[in-house]
Formats: C-alpha cells, structure tokens, sequence
C-alpha cells in the first residue's frame, strides 16, 4: 500500500471525529459482549446454578429476585434489552462520527482536486481527457472515502469485537477458544490470495470508467455534428463496446468478491459445529455448564459480520488504493510556474518578443520560429497570416499559458517568468479565438471579468456599459428575460456572433491594462464590425491593444502589423508600409477590397 499513507493527513485534520468515533467502536462492542454473559447465566440458572451478576449481583433485592424464576428471567431479559439498546445508540454515534470524518475527507479531497485542475497548465489538458479528470474527481474520490469511511469503521469494528470476544472466550475457556479459531488462518491465506486480484481489477476498472466518461462527454458536446451526419448508430455501438468492458472487468471483480463470503460462512459454520461438539463433551464431563457453551455459540456467531466483512473490506481498499494511486498522480503534477511568486505590480503594456521560439510539448516541428519585435505601451499591434501560422500561439505565450521553448518575452522589460501568474493575467482583457460561455446567465458571463466587484447597482452599470461597447446590449434586451436568459451549456442557444459580442463585453468589463483579441470578429457582418472597432479604438486608447484577424480592417489602425507565415515572422510594419510591399498582406488586402466592393463581405 504505496497511495493510502498520503491520506493520513486526513487523520490529523480531524482528530476529533477519528477520536469519538473508535471510542464509540470500543463502547458499542463492550456491549455487545455483554449480553452473551446474560444468557449463560439464565440457562445455567435454569440448570439450577447460579451465577453472580456483574456489579448488581450481590445487592439484596437482585438476590430476592432469584426465588421467583419467571421474575428473575424478566430481569434478565429486561438486562439484555437494556444493552442492545445501548449498543445501538452507541452504533448510531459511530456511524455519526465516522462515515461524517469521510464525507469531509472527500469534500476537502475533492476541492484540492479541483483546485489543482485549475493551476496546471494547458499542456496538461492536451494531453488527459475530459472524461479522465472527471473520473478522477467523482468516481476515484468516492472510492477513498469508501475506505475512509465504511473501510475504517469496520477495521476498527473487527479488531475491538475481536479482542472484546477472544477476551471473554478465554476468561471462560482458553481449551475451547482455541479449538473455535483453529479454522482462521485459512481466512488469512484466502485475503492474500485474492487481494492483489482485486487491487489490478480495479485499477482496470477505474481506468475503463475514465475512458467510458470521456466518450460520453465527447458525445454530448459534439451531439449536434453527430447527428448532422446521422452518426448516432456509429457512436451508441463505440460506447456499447466501451461499456461490454466494464462489464466483463466488473463481473470479474464480483466473482472474486462473492469467493469471500460463502468461505467465512464455511470457516464460522465449522468454528460453531467445533463449539457445540467440543463443548457438548464437556458439559457430559460435568465440566462445564450448558450455559457456556451457548455463550461461545453467540460470541462465534458475533464474529460472523465482522469477519464476513473482511473480504468486502480487503476490497475497499484495494479499490481505494488503485483510485488514490490514480488521484495521486494528478495532484502529484507540478504547473511551469507559481501563479503567486514574481512581481505582482501594476502592468504598463509594453511588449517585447526576444528571438522567440516554440514548439508543443506533443510536437515535433516548431509552431514559433525565432520571433523579434516590440511594442510600446498604450500601441495597437495586429497580427495576421495564413491559418496555421502561429498567431495564436504567439499570445498563449504572451499570457503565459505555455512557456516559450527559446528566447524572451518581456512585458515593461521584465520577463514574464518573473511575473505573478495571477497579477499578470488579471491585468490582461483575452477574448480566445472560440469564445466559451458558461451555462449561466449573460449577466453573469459577462460579469465574471468584473473581478471582485461588490456593489450591484455598480456591477450592473458596468456590465451594461461594456455590453454597449460590444453592440450587444440592444440585442440582449430584445430578449425576453434580458440580461437573465441562461445561454445554456457553452451558449448554445447563441449565434456565433452573439457569443463573440458577450466575450468582448466580458473583456471591456475588467477594465485591463493590455487588451488581446483572437480574431474575435471573425463571425460578425462588416457595418457590427466597424461599429465595434469604432468602439474599441476609444475604449482603449492609451491600452496596449493585441489583435488577431483574418480581415485587414480589424488591423489596418495598428502602429504596428506583424505578418506571420508557418511560425516565421515574414513582415512587419504599418498598413501603409505593408501594402507597398509584395506579398501575402497585400494580396490578402486586395482581396478583401474586392470582396467588400461585391458586397461578400
């Protein structure tokens, strides 16, 4: 068990549930074995021995009971009742303790998760699946606190119940207890043999359910690319294959757990012939009473769900092992950088890419190649070039989503290793080439870039404001719910258009120091278009301004043009200067003039 020490921590952070909830354990099978007692010494009272009670026996109205038998044996029973009650209070507080300490591991497990998601960077999303992170977080989660909980109550459950019973078998007859466990170690032998079964059909379990969640998700997001070419056959027989797996590796953990109990059921069966026998010889000797003998019948059968419950709980853990190992693995992932070392000042805007070079981590060839420029700040810069050139790659390093394989990249000539990740980009306005929305309400999409702003009539000036300078604001309140239409799951109930307009707003709320659009108009008509740009030329004027497009007029009124081709830096310059030399950004201007002139633009 290398993965299961690491949850320790859990045990420290909550002292008191893990305290209370074993003495609870201990108290609730002190109890238990109590009420055994009580009925040796009503059979042997009936036998016409007595015996003692504990602690009450020699007070003299339990002696007085002792001469009317049926009111002896109320007594009795009223006793045994009395600690059945007892112990089940007790029971009730365990579980109370206990399994409440696990469902606050998993939450506290499942936040660190999440949180971690959060700091790793983009290359680990390339590289793991949707379905897998959620895997990890719902179903691996739930299998550690399965351990934490129900694992570690009935751990704690079989040792005091154990102890309790061997304890007061051997007070009575150490002879006879030791022929009722003889049948253990063979217990012992089985758990061995079948754990580590259990523990590599669980990891292929957990690893089969990540693949299953992923195709599913895939699916559901994609569901309308599917059906557009009536593909739904195609992709309900991949997922029927992947859910066949499950079920065989699931089928094949059953068959080994189900070996467990009837084995137990066997093991206690002969402990209880070997009791009734072996004490029957006894009692014939003269010996030892009838009484006793039906006290270890109860104590074996006593042992029968905690023991029965050791191969359901040598399950739990390896199940738990594989999924911490699993969970481990994630949380155990160092992102490229500290989002709160570094220089967390304010941002003035001025740019600089040193001989910048970049290649994906999944990569062979270069998507950067030996970039050099700079840009002063409160300047517009426009890029733009053939799909594949770079363009976006070029600001995932600027933001610092990637970090450059070669040179420097400067912003108010301090590496942007030494910056704070989080200082840097909350200075930074991004609209992504795709933008994405949230299921939530346009109000609340475009206000997440408001940051921290407390004052609602402040916040709803503010979101209305940059929804005026994104020419979205008349739209939405054309709506019938205005601001409060939920957008539904990645906006789907939004034009392309619309998304982009929202995205826009939700990069002018936040008031940046340095603004980045990826070609971000690309899905609006040319007069929108135009408004916008009107808009965005005020609104940030004196703010360094980064934009990507496939359109000459979203760039035209930079102070400086960057022309890239298959990650080279193939020009750079002015409009003007631009359009008198030959290549791409001319023909590429020439062409749009004529398309606008034919009104396809």
């Amino acid at each position: 068990m290398k993965a299961l020490p690491s949850l320790n921590r859990f045990f420290w952070k909550y002292p008191w549930h893990i305290g209370l909830g074993f003495l609870f354990v201990a108290l609730s099978n002190y109890f238990g074995i109590l009420a055994p007692k009580m009925v040796r010494i009503a059979i042997d009272f009936l036998q016409g021995k007595k015996s003692e009670l504990p602690v009450i026996g020699s007070w003299e109205w339990v002696k007085n009971l002792e001469n009317t038998p049926a009111n002896y044996l109320i007594f009795l029973g009223a006793i045994i009742l009395l600690y059945t009650i007892v112990r089940g209070v007790l029971m009730y507080y365990m579980r109370q303790t206990l399994i409440v300490f696990s469902r606050w591991a998993e939450f506290d497990l499942k936040n660190e998760l999440f949180q971690k998601y959060t700091e790793l960077t983009l290359s680990f999303f390339r590289k793991n699946f949707t379905g897998d992170l959620m895997s990890r977080i719902a179903e691996d989660v739930g299998n550690v606190r399965m351990y934490l909980g129900p694992g570690i109550m009935y751990i704690g459950n079989l040792i005091f119940m154990f102890g309790f019973v061997l304890y007061a078998m051997i007070d009575v007859s150490p002879k006879l207890t030791l022929y009722v466990l003889a049948p253990l170690p063979i217990l012992s032998i089985a758990i061995f043999l079948v754990s580590k079964r259990i523990l590599l059909r669980s990891t292929k379990i957990q690893q089969q359910l990540a693949r299953l969640t992923g195709a599913a998700q895939e699916t559901f997001s994609g569901i309308r690319t599917i059906r557009s070419f009536h593909r739904q056959a195609a992709f309900s027989a991949d997922f029927e294959k992947e859910m066949q797996e499950m079920y065989d590796a699931k089928l094949y953990l059953v068959k080994i757990e189900a070996l467990f109990f009837p084995i137990i059921l066997c093991l206690i069966g002969l402990s209880t012939i070997l009791t009734i026998y072996l004490g029957g010889i006894e009692v014939m000797k003269g010996t030892m009473g009838a009484g006793t003998v039906a006290e270890f019948v109860i104590y074996v059968n006593m042992l029968t769900w905690p023991v029965a419950s050791v191969g359901w709980v040598a399950s739990l853990i390896q199940q738990a092992e594989a999924s911490q190992q699993r969970i481990l693995q994630f949380l155990n992932e160092k992102p490229d950088y500290d989002k709160e070392a570094g220089f967390s000042g304010s941002m003035q805007g001025a740019i600089a890419f040193q001989k910048v070079s970049f290649h994906y981590p999944d990569a062979t060839e270069n998507a950067l190649k030996n970039i050099d420029f700079s840009l002063e700040s409160g300047q517009q810069l426009g890029i733009v070039g053939k799909t594949g050139s770079g363009k976006s790659t070029l600001i995932l390093l600027l933001a610092r989503l990637f970090d450059a394989s070669n040179g420097n990249i400067l912003i108010d000539g301090k590496n942007v290793k030494e910056w704070s990740g989080t200082a840097l980009r909350k200075q930074m306005g991004v609209v992504p080439q795709e933008p994405f929305l949230f299921s939530d309400t346009i109000f609340n999409n475009i206000a997440l870039g408001a940051g921290d702003e407390s004052d609602p009539e402040q916040l709803k000036k503010r979101v209305e404001e940059a929804a005026k300078l994104a020419e979205i604001h008349d739209t939405i309140e054309g709506f019938q719910d205005g601001y409060q239409t939920m957008v539904g799951e990645r906006g789907v109930t939004l034009s392309g258009g619309q998304k982009q307009r929202i995205a826009l707003a939700r990069a002018f709320i936040g008031r940046p120091k340095l603004f980045i659009f990826d070609d971000t108009l690309s899905a609006l008509d040319t007069d929108t278009e135009h408004k916008i740009l009107e808009n965005l030329q005020q609104e940030t004027k004196g703010i360094t301004t980064v934009i990507i497009s496939h359109r000459i007029s979203s760039v035209q009124a930079a102070q400086r043009i960057l022309v890239l081709n298959d990650g080279n830096l193939a020009a750079v310059g002015t409009h003007e200067t631009l359009l008198q030399q030959p290549g791409f950004y001319k023909d590429l201007f020439e062409k749009q003039q004529i398309a606008e002139a034919e009104g396809d633009l």
